[in-house]
């Protein structure tokens, strides 16, 4: 399999892309882990934050991007835009999960359009709640800008979700997470989604813990290969032995089993593995083909943000 493609991944071997002040010799490693792991482009992602200070990050993000990629040995590893994630998001007990909840809020096209601004043109990907965006004039013009607008870290009802849809929302981040453990056993976000499996695309974290592997292999075959692409959601633990990290503001302690939780145990708060580890996984524990694995490990996410 050529190089995998990463649409969300916080950070990785101790490098944290929603910090304040990345370094370039941060980037640089955050490049190397990535190459070493397999990994061809990526999408560094951002959390919910402030405006003032998603602007700021983005801004300092894009610089990275700018100075391009790195190739190591005849490899290379090149930042193909960036995810932002929030902070127009259900601020709801489960459904925000690791977000800071105090941040998040409705959508703002003035706020929007600074952020975009910030990135330079390297912003491709944006997760909002489609409730959040009632009537849909964000998803409308971040489509207009040819970014790819996904629903995540939602309670939207079927409605909503088909209206943000109608808006140009066409993918779903993480299905099956960020949503409480115990939802109505009929309508909830993950089976009004199914519904609209036709007009939706789905990224899903292959970890084993996020979702068992066994449900991973019947989605893909619910939604169809050409609808489904694996994300790590790793953060700056990826890659380091258990103990405490980062994401953001927020320390993040990792378990033996390699999992970040939060404190209290009731959601994770991104992902400890790699595309490379999941790819392992699913190869080991599914009966999904090899052509099926390099489908949503590469070449499904490279045609759904047209990445060179």
């Amino acid at each position: 399999m050529q190089g995998f493609v990463d649409l969300q991944i916080n950070g990785i071997q101790g490098v944290d892309f929603n910090s304040a002040s990345i370094s370039t010799g941060d980037w640089n490693l955050a490049l190397q882990a990535l190459r070493d792991d397999g990994t061809e482009a990526f999408l560094p992602t951002l959390i919910t934050d402030s405006i003032p200070a998603l602007i700021g990050k983005m801004d300092g993000l894009a610089r990275l991007c700018d100075a391009g990629g790195g190739g190591v040995c005849g490899g290379e590893v090149k930042p193909a835009g960036i995810h932002l994630e929030g902070p127009y998001l259900s601020e709801k007990p489960g459904y925000i999960g690791a977000h800071p909840r105090a941040h998040a809020k409705d959508t703002n096209l003035d706020e929007m359009k600074r952020i975009h601004e910030a990135a330079r043109g390297w912003l491709k990907l944006v997760t909002l709640a489609p409730e959040r965006d009632l009537g849909g004039k964000v998803t409308r013009w971040l489509v207009d800008q040819g970014i790819v607008v996904a629903a995540g870290h939602t309670d939207a009802s079927i409605d909503e979700l088909k209206r943000g849809i109608d808006s140009g929302l066409s993918l779903f981040t993480h299905l099956g997470n960020a949503c409480p453990p115990t939802v109505p056993r009929h309508d909830n976000i993950v089976q009004r989604a199914i519904a609209l499996r036709d007009s939706l695309r789905i990224t899903l974290i292959a970890d084993g813990h996020h979702l068992p592997l066994w449900l991973v292999e019947s989605w893909v075959g619910i939604f169809g290969i050409d609808r489904v692409a694996i994300v790590s959601d790793a953060i700056s633990a990826a890659l380091l032995p258990p103990g405490l990290h980062r994401l953001g503001e927020r320390v993040v302690r990792v378990g033996e089993d390699g999992v970040p939780r939060s404190e209290d145990r009731t959601h994770f708060v991104g992902s400890g593995a790699t595309l490379g580890m999941m790819a392992g996984l699913l190869r080991r524990e599914t009966s999904l083909s090899e052509s099926s694995l390099v489908q949503m490990l590469r070449e499904n996410p490279r045609r759904w943000l047209s990445i060179a």
